[in-house]
């Protein structure tokens, strides 16, 4: 908390099986809540990532940011879209 970010930036990472890849936040900020039952419980980011399964939330800095992301729709297209191209 109090930990400020910049766009694209990583501020964490995700550790599988077979695999560890950076997390980006997609907007500028400061970290005003981190979701601490994560540590307990990594699966709510798969089981409930628009419920229990959030991991911080951020005050944005520059909200000229937000334009540029995609709405859960839109970025559930990209994903099909992604998959098809994929072998």
């Amino acid at each position: 908390i109090g930990r400020t970010l910049a766009a694209e930036g990583a501020f964490g990472s995700l550790e599988s099986v077979k695999a560890v890849s950076e997390i980006y936040t997609p907007v500028s900020g400061q970290v005003i809540q981190v979701n601490r039952s994560l540590e307990d419980f990594p699966e709510k980011v798969n089981d409930d990532p628009y419920g229990n399964g959030w991991m911080i939330q951020i005050q944005v800095t520059d909200t000229s940011e937000t334009s540029k992301l995609m709405s859960a729709l839109d970025y559930a297209g990209y994903i099909q879209e992604e998959s098809k191209s994929s072998p």
